[in-house]
Parts: C-alpha cells; structure tokens; sequence
C-alpha cells in the first residue's frame, strides 16, 4: 500500500473539504463572524441574499445554526468536512468491491474512456427512488452538479437503512453544506478515484479505511504536537491515536483470542496452524500442570465478548472478526449465519472520537459483506444492532433535564438519575478509563420508554424532551458497553504523556489512576474492571512502562496479580510512520490473573532496524524456527532486580549478581542537577559572554552528547551573589521556577553523565568548580578522599558491563539518578584507576586541541610545526599522534571491557571489542582541520587569540596591544570578504597569517594544500579558492562550530553578496556600524559606480561583439549590486544613528537579533 500517496491524498482533501464546506456555509448566510437573518420567510421558504431556501432546507439550516452555538463554527466546519470524507470514503471502498446495493458506482465510471461515474449514466435507471422529471431536467440543463449532488444524497439515504451511523438521514444539517465542485478536474474526488495514484487494488483491503483517517487528521495531529501545550478536549481524539500495524494487530488477537479459545478447546489446536504470529507459550506438560486447570471447556463461541476501549477506525475489531469467524466455523456454525453472530454477541468497542466511531462501524459491516455478499439483505431484513459506541458526555445537561429524566425534581430517582449522569461528566476527556458504578438499567430504559411515548406538556418541554431522546439512549448505550466484563481485551491506546495533558485530565489520573498517571497508554493497562477474571488482555504500547520508575508500582501489580503470557519487545521502528530512537514500543498479552510457576515467552526484536524486518523475525521467532531472539522468564524473577524492570533476557548468573552485589548508591550519591526555569535567561554558551566577568558567570555542567572520560564543558551560568537571580525567580503567582536540585554538591568533583543519550552511556570526569544543570546526573563519593575508589568506579561506568546493566534497568534515552544508584558494582580485586587517569588525560587533551574548549592554547597544526614550515608535514605529523592517541584509548577501554565482562561472568552476551565510532575522541581529519585553522587564523586577526601568547586573550574585559607581536591585529574590527583581491580583505589578512605563521619560503605551497584540502575547483588559483570559501561557506561552519551562537557576525548586504565584512561581536562598540559604513561600504560603492561608468564605455565604444555582450552581461549583474548596495545603506545609515549598544551577557541570541536585518541569517 503506497501510504504516501494515501497520505498527500487525505491532508490535501481536509483542507479542500473544508474550503468548499465554508463556501457553502457562506451561500446560505453563515461565516465565522456573522449568522444572516432571513430576509423574508414564509410557512415553506425562506430567503438568504436573495437565494430560496426550501423548508427542508430551512430546517437543515435551522439545525445547523443550533449546532454551531453549541460547539463553535469552527468546529462544525471540521465536523462536517470529516463526515463528508468519510461518506466519501464509505462509497468509495462499496462500489470498488461491488457491496453498493445498487450495484452502480457511485463516485466513478467502470468504463475506461470516461470520467463520469456511472450513477450520472445509469441516473434514470438507479434504483435510489428518483425523481426522474427532476433528473431529466438537470440532464437537459448540463446541471451535472447538481445532479450529482441529488444523486449522492439519494445514495445515502438509500444507505441510511444499511449503515445509519455513516449515513444520516435527509434531514441532517450536513446535506446543506454538501461540497461543491466534485467533478472538477482538480477535486479531490478525481485524486480518490484516479487508480495511477490510488490503485483498485488497494481499495479491496478494509484496512485503507483507517489508513485514510489517520492521514486525513495528520496536519491536526503535527499541529499540536509542534504547539508544546496542553491539549484540549476536541485535540484529544487526533493527538492520541495512531493506526496499528496489521501484523502487531495479528499477534495481539491470535495470542489473545486465539490463545483464550485453544487453551479451552485443545481439539481446536489445528486452528493455531494458520495464525502465522501465534507463540506456543508451553510444551504439551507445562499446560497440563499450570493452565488447564485455569481454562473453561464449556465455553461457546457465542459467549465470548472481545472488547476495543479506544477502538479508533476499528482495525483490531476487523482482525477479531477473522479469527472469530475461524472459530464459529470450527465449531460447525453455518457460513451466513456467522457474520451476524459475530457482531452482535462478540465485538465490543468504545472511542471518545465520533468519526472514528463511523469508521469503526463500517469497517466491520465491510468485514461482514467480506464473508457474506447478502449481508444488506439480512440488515434489511431483520436490523442489526452494533456493541461499538462514541462516548458522549454530560457536561451540558442541566438541572431540569435531570429532573425530565427522573420524573421528579428531588427524591430517590433524581439522585439515582443525578448520579449516573454525573459519571459521564468529561466523558470525552476520560474515554474508556470511566468506572460506572451508579446504573439503573431497568429504571432508566423504563424512563427512556415513558419519554418516547408521552409527548411534551409546553414548548419549554418540546426543547428538553428532543435532548433528553437524543442523548439518553447514546448514554445507556456506552453504559452498557461499560460495565460488561469482557474475555477477551485487545487495544492500542490513546498515547498523551503528561506534560500534555490539562488540568482536567490530569486531576482526574492522579485521584484514579496513581501508579500509571504518567502516560494516558499506561492508565489503560490498569482497566481490570473490564476483564473476567480469566480474561486475557492485548496491548501494544511504549515500553518506558517496562523500565522508568514512575512505572515501578504499576509493574509490581502485573508480576504479583497478573500473568504475562507473551511480549514481541519491538524498540524503535516497529510504526513505519514514526522514525528516530524516541518512540520504542512493546506488544504484549496478559491473563487477568496470576498463574505461579507460569513462564511468559518474550520475542525480543529490538535490533531489527525496519518494520519489516521485525515482522519477519516474529513470524520465525513465534515458529520456533529462531531461537535466539526468544525467552523464557518466570516472572517472579523480575522483583530480584531493583526497580522491578521487565528485564526478560537476563540470565541465572546476572540475576544473582543483583541479589550478591553492592549498589552504587552504597557508597556514593547520584544526584540530578538545578533547573533554571527558563535556561534562555540564566545560561550561556561560555563563548557568547565577557569571559573575565568570572564574579557573575560560572562554569555549568549540562549534559551534551555521547563523549567519555572528559569533555562537554561548554556552558556557564549567572551564579551572581551565589545565585541570588535564580533563586529568586518566580512566575507571576510569585511561587519560584527554579527548582535548586543538589546545590550543597556545587562545585565538587564528580562523574558526571547525561540526563539524554540516544545512544549508550557515557561518563566524564567532572573537576571542581561547577554548577550542574538538570541536563546531567552526578555522582559523588560519600568518601571524599578516596579519589582511587571514584576513578575505578568511573573505569567500570564506562565498560559494555555498565551499559549492557544499564539498559536492564532503562532503555529508553533519559537516564534517571535511580538507575545509576542501583547499578551492581563488583570490581573482583582490579585496581583500574591508572587506566582511567590515561583515559582521562587522552580525551582532555583531545577536548582542548579544538577553539569551542576555554583551555584551548594554540591551534594544533601550530603545535605541531615543522622547522620547514611545511603544513602538509604538520598535517602528517598530528594525524599519526591523533591515530595514536585514539589506538591507546581504544586499547584502553577494550583491557577494561575484557576485566569486568570476566568479573561479571557475561562472556556470552559481550565481546570486549570496541568500535571506532565508540571511540569519543578525534582522528586528523584534514578538511576539518584546515577549516579550524582558518578559524584560528580569524580569531588571530580579531584579536581573540595571538601567536605571542598562548590561550584565549580577549574575550571581553581590558584590551591589551602588547600581546599582539607577530601578526598585527585588525584595528577597527572590520575585515571585508570581497569577491576580488583587495588590500586588508579576508583573502589577503588569511595569505599574510599564512606567511607569518609558516613562513615564507612555503607560502605558495601551503596556500595550495590549503585550497586543496577546501575543495579547490580545475582552474581555480589557491587564492581564489580559499575566498570562494570565505565568501560562501566559512560563516555556514563558523555556526555549526559555534552551535549557532557565532561570535564573528557577518554583515551582509543580501543575495547578490555585493557587500560582505566580519566582526568579533566582543570587541563590537556603538561606532561598529558607522565605521563599517563610511570605511568600507561607501567606498566600495564609489568602486562599483567606476566600474559601471568602464562598462558602459565599453558598450558604447568601439569594441568587439563579445566585448560588448560580455560588458553587458557584467553590467547587468552589477547594477544589482548598486541598488543592493543603496538599500543596504539606508538600513545601516539608519541603525548607524541610533548608536546601538550591546551587553554580552545577554547573549548571542538578543545581541544579534539588534541587527537582525543587516546580519546574515543564523539557520
């Protein structure tokens, strides 16, 4: 199924749905801002901008108007264009698969040299009772839209009697918004029906139903998401659901259902031969001894209740249906009677999301035509009622409503009638985790039969008694649905984490559901009230339940009261929609109750890097034709690990180790670090501010990427008066932001990691003197001078052993201060501390040779000179020292692998073998080097840094022209990038850097290894080369060295490149911009105008033909950069005089922003 098309199909027909739905909202007076008044009405018209309206219609209209009071224009407008799609959709998969009663395409032709669908052809014929002197006369008038629309409409009606949840009958406000333009070229109808984009094909699979719906809420989904807030009840349904893969859907029933009926009837085990996801989670003895006992062998098919509480488009009802259908014909049932049989004694299901509802429906209904082609007929026939509902809720039924459904204003039935509805208060925030507890079913259906037969008493009645008929039988209905007990559960939840979710929900979690209130998915796996004690229940899920500690009580539940009988641990990729290492998923079956000694089957597939490719290895792993990937854990053995982590794979030996060894929380603390609040405010890259104001800004620990042993220094803080701005900071309730986490630790020596690694875990020596963000997690010995016992600590950290450990406990990407506290630690005798010192030592050094580290002294190729000056031969020379560094600290770490992998007893899950790319140091890398070079060289010619002296010079504070011998300083902090060799430009500072630094006997040669190593084109000079870079590529690498905070700010006068100049943001003063002005651009400008005035000579003069076509072609562009050039003078004339002033510590952030429109962009 191509899914793209699919997906640019349903987003492109949501936002032309919605345009043609206002459209015709807008024809009959309504827009968001306004609703018309009739300008004449009689008994059966009225008139709107001089249009008739029928009484039909007036009423339609009337309806429409009521609704958008209730929920919003907005809202309606969604609501109509979705219902409008999905009818759309409906006839779309009918007529693709011949199930329209008619047996005439609706939507298209079946006839390849026409677009017209067949219901226009065959209009007189249809069998929709028409009116066919109306059909004639909108055929004899070309009216083929209008008869289309009278068409359609007759088709859902006609369809109202098979399907009435997708197909409302004439009377709904919906058919007077009915989308015009349908037949266009361009419509998305023709994109539905174009089989180049769509193929037939995959119309004949129910699936694409649910497909289309998630693709058609996508851009809603994206939009609040991107939002970062708290999501609002009717964001709910989109932010939430998210279609499952049809093999998870196959393993969760065939391992549930299937499971449920084949441990009951082991004569119908030759029904498991055919489901291809199903585990064989015991030999033949084990079910003998532990299950059968437990199992029910009078238990009938059409007993069975299968039940989806967040049934979303109904994909796992449909799959029910299969496998339920194998069953019933197993057991000898007739093959007409099943389908019937199935969706009015089997399938249950619930969701808080009415279009999904519709699509739930229908998906079933097709599943049924699937099986019996006279399905129809049978509705027709004999009715059918649906156990699947949308949740309405009560928030809008008032006092006397109350009152009208109890039959009196107080007493014993207003408080029973009181109390039910109140359950279903926020029902559409709560979903399937309501727990009815208050139901009368008995009075409240014999209230419901009073009201339907006994008319209204006045008109204020009239008005009640229509709401109370409309939403008390939906009420019952759900209510019903809610308090069955079901056998079997099968579901992908709403996914909603906390920080999304409103006050509302999440009041409502933590007084329900405390042990799982993190996450909306793991609330659901608490919902036992709706399971048989025998019952089975089917999720697929995020994993961080198996593992994070906010989930640690709730996994204490499952191995005490549970049994889990099969997991596929998916990790990440298992959605091919969702890509990257964030969302990890697991899938996974359970009996409501715990069966001791019962050993759960766990398929880890966690290293199969597609989709595909974990179905693949299920299908083998559930076949027993791979072994390796498969486990069997009782689980009674998860609580012997700390935390209780759903820790399947690990061996006997490991298991005891936790029970042997001491944690590292036995002699050290583990703690997180401060949070600010608002980090925009109080942290800094260490590079953006004045460096000697050391009494405001000290240095910050906080977090970064994956890099041992040292390293990650990059940031610092305002602990001004001991952090009396962060301590003082609070939100408008004066209640404080910052949350001051671990400061009696400040400024400690530690081993610090941090808080997010999307990949293993790395560990740095932390030296005295910082702060810590909550970005990391410390470790601090409770013995302060045993120095050796930290570093040997941090040796064994930094090992496979550690990792591999890790990961038991938490595999997702934060890493929590529990986690490191309840790592065994076992060092078997082994001192390692001298490894972890040369470790160490090896990653400062690297850390230190690069310009974003304060301790840098002096660029390394400088380091490294040769006495020929030569910088190939230095390149040579700090290439083979980097190799030999990086060698040693590989060794290094592989001798420390091999010890703890013998200590530890783990030979046969790791290797000691270390990768290069898990090697966090450096190799030479000559096009990088060369672009650090001119970095440094830049910085040399601000002033930044000096040949004479080693180390950082001027990054704020006093300025010192003593420290600048050898290569003078550019004195007014403006050096131009031209695209041509000018005195005191980029090109020729850079050469003269060159010369001085190298010498000038290998000048030439080492400008051309220089060009070389940038990417120097044929024909190119070195020189010419090295100022392409400057003009069209330095301040690109410049950002990404500087993370997008750059300290030289290239001024630019736009596209055209005419005007270019860099400057050193801490030697910027208020005369910056008029010094660049009158020094630079209007020169530059009385250039240009000379060099026009020779064109135009040229041109005019005596000149050949090419002559004067290339003088033209050159006078062309650069009139562009003339009048470039006079716009770009009057932005920098005018900011010139507003003598702007900038303070450091604001920050790169605010400081370039000031000068936003004459800077290049940072992106």
């Amino acid at each position: 199924m191509n899914k793209t098309a699919l997906k640019n199909f349903a987003t492109n027909a949501r936002k032309e749905l919605i345009e043609k739905v206002k459209a015709r909202a807008f024809k009959i007076g309504i827009t968001v801002e306004n609703i018309k008044k009739a300008q004449f009405e009689s008994s059966d018209a009225i008139y709107i901008d001089g249009k008739q309206l029928s009484a039909i219609e007036k009423k339609q209209r009337e309806k429409l108007i009521s609704r958008i009071k209730e929920i919003g224009y907005t809202q309606v407008v969604e609501e109509v264009a979705y219902t409008w799609f999905n009818r759309f959709t409906a006839l779309r998969y009918m007529e693709v698969n011949n199930y329209l009663p008619t047996k005439v395409r609706v939507l298209s032709s079946s006839y390849s040299n026409t677009n017209e669908p067949d219901i226009i052809r065959e209009a007189l014929n249809v069998d929709l009772d028409i009116d066919k002197e109306l059909v004639y006369d909108l055929k004899l008038n070309n009216k083929t839209e209008d008869l289309f629309k009278y068409l359609v409409i007759k088709q859902c009606n006609n369809l109202n009697k098979y399907l009435p949840f997708m197909f409302e009958t004439i009377e709904d406000y919906k058919e007077i918004l009915f989308p015009g333009g349908l037949l266009g070229k361009d419509s998305f109808l023709r994109a539905m029906t174009d089989v180049t984009a769509i193929p037939e094909f995959h119309w004949e699979q129910v699936e694409i139903i649910g497909w289309l719906y998630q693709f058609y809420i996508s851009e809603e989904k994206e939009r609040v998401f991107r939002e970062k807030k708290k999501f609002q009840v009717e964001e709910i349904p989109f932010a939430t659901q998210l279609f499952t893969p049809d093999w998870i859907v196959r393993y969760m029933v065939e391992n549930s259902l299937g499971r449920y009926w084949t441990e009951s009837h082991q004569e119908h085990s030759s029904l498991t031969e055919n489901w291809e996801y199903f585990i064989n989670s015991c030999e033949s003895e084990d079910f003998d001894e532990k299950i059968i006992s437990n199992t029910n062998k009078g238990l009938r098919i059409e007993d069975i209740k299968c039940f989806d509480p967040a049934m979303g488009s109904g994909h796992i009802l449909v799959y029910l249906f299969d496998v339920l259908y194998e069953i019933y014909l197993e057991c000898g049932y007739m093959e007409t009677e099943i389908p019937r049989m199935i969706i009015e004694k089997n399938l249950y299901g619930l969701d808080i999301d009415h279009r999904a509802y519709q699509l739930a429906c229908f998906s079933v209904v097709m599943k049924a035509l699937a099986y019996n082609k006279r399905f129809f007929r049978s509705i027709e026939k004999e009715g059918l009622t649906l156990h699947l509902a949308p949740i309405e809720e009560t928030n809008l039924i008032n006092e006397e409503e109350l009152a009208f459904i109890a039959g009196e204003k107080e007493g014993a039935n207003y408080h029973k009638v009181k109390k039910f509805v109140e359950q279903f208060l926020n029902a559409k925030t709560y979903g399937s985790l309501i727990k009815i507890a208050d139901y009368d079913r008995v009075f409240l259906e014999h209230r419901l039969d009073h009201i339907k037969v006994n008319p209204a008493k006045d008109i204020f009645e009239v008005i009640i008694r229509e709401k109370v008929l409309s939403l008390l039988p939906q009420l019952l209905r759900q209510a019903d649905i809610m308090v069955t007990q079901y056998d079997v559960l099968v579901t992908n939840p709403p996914y909603m984490g906390y920080g999304n979710m409103n006050l509302v929900l999440s009041d409502f979690l933590k007084k329900n559901y405390p042990d799982s209130k993190s996450d909306l998915f793991a609330c659901f796996m608490e919902i036992d009230h709706y399971l048989k004690a025998e019952g089975y229940y089917a999720a697929v899920n995020q994993h961080s339940w198996m593992f994070l500690a906010s989930y640690e009580k709730l996994r204490e539940k499952i191995i005490r009261k549970k049994t889990i009988s099969t997991m596929v641990h998916l990790g990440t990729r298992a959605f091919e929609e969702i890509g990257g290492e964030v969302v990890q998923s697991t899938a996974f079956v359970l009996r409501r109750e715990y069966l001791p000694n019962n050993k759960g089957i766990f398929l880890r597939l966690i290293d199969e890097k597609t989709a595909k490719d974990k179905r693949d290895m299920l299908i083998k792993s559930a076949n027993n034709e791979i072994v390796s990937q498969r486990y069997s854990f009782d689980q009674r053995n998860f609580a012997k690990v700390p935390g209780i982590p759903i820790a399947y794979w690990l061996n006997e030996s490991l298991l005891n180790l936790f029970e042997e060894s001491q944690a590292v929380s036995t002699n050290y603390e583990v703690r997180n670090g401060i949070t600010t609040g608002e980090n925009g405010k109080f942290i800094r890259y260490w590079h953006e501010i004045d460096f000697c104001n050391n009494s405001k800004w000290l240095p910050c620990n906080k977090g970064g990427s994956f890099r041992k042993w040292y390293g990650n220094k990059d940031y610092v803080i305002d602990w001004e008066d001991d952090g009396k701005n962060l301590k003082t900071f609070v939100d408008h309730k004066g209640k404080p932001r910052a949350t001051l986490r671990g400061i009696e630790y400040n400024f400690e020596e530690a081993i610090t990691i941090s808080r997010v690694s999307s990949s293993d875990t790395s560990y740095r020596w932390l030296s005295e003197g910082f702060i810590t963000e909550s970005a990391s997690n410390n470790i601090y010995s409770k013995q302060k001078e045993d120095k050796i016992g930290t570093l040997n600590l941090m040796g064994w950290l930094n090992t496979k052993v550690s990792n591999y450990i890790m990961k038991i406990y938490n595999p997702t990407i934060n890493i929590m201060p529990d986690d490191i506290r309840n790592l065994p630690l076992k060092f078997g005798g082994n001192d390692i501390s001298n490894i972890v010192r040369e470790n160490i030592k090896i990653s400062r050094m690297d850390w230190d040779n690069f310009e974003t580290s304060w301790d840098f002294m002096k660029h390394p190729l400088i380091q490294w000179k040769v006495e020929n000056g030569d910088i190939e031969d230095a390149f040579e020379k700090w290439s083979n020292f980097t190799e030999r560094q990086f060698l040693q600290l590989k060794s290094n770490e592989e001798e420390l692998n091999r010890i703890f992998i013998e200590v530890y007893c783990l030979q046969k899950e790791l290797t000691h073998d270390v990768d290069d790319k898990d090697v966090s140091i450096r190799k030479a890398d000559l096009k990088r080097d060369m672009k650090s070079l001119i970095s440094y060289a830049i910085g040399c010619m601000f002033g930044r840094y000096s040949l004479d002296v080693e180390g950082l010079i001027f990054a704020g504070g006093k300025f010192d022209l003593s420290k600048y011998i050898s290569i003078k300083i550019d004195k007014d902090n403006i050096i131009p990038i031209a695209d041509q060799y000018l005195d005191g430009d980029i090109t020729s500072l850079f050469t003269e850097f060159v010369r001085v630094t190298f010498g000038e006997v290998s000048l030439e040669k080492n400008l051309q290894f220089i060009a070389e190593s940038l990417g120097k084109k044929d024909g190119e000079t070195a020189k010419e080369a090295i100022r392409r870079y400057f003009l069209n590529e330095f301040f690109k690498d410049h950002l990404q060295t500087y993370r997008k905070k750059p300290i030289y700010w290239l001024f630019t006068s736009g596209k055209q490149k005419a005007f270019n100049c860099l400057i050193y943001m801490h030697r910027y003063d208020k005369s910056t911009l008029s010094r660049i002005r009158t020094d630079y651009l209007h020169e530059l400008q009385i250039r240009m105008d000379a060099e026009k005035k020779s064109l135009l000579d040229v041109i005019i003069g005596e000149g050949t033909t090419k002559e004067i076509a290339n003088a033209k072609k050159e006078l062309k562009s650069l009139e562009l950069k003339i009048e470039e050039l006079r716009a770009y003078d009057e932005k920098l004339h005018h900011m010139a005089d507003m003598q702007i002033e900038i303070d450091l510590d604001d920050g790169v952030a605010v400081n370039y922003a000031k000068f936003e429109s004459l800077l290049a962009p940072i992106k």
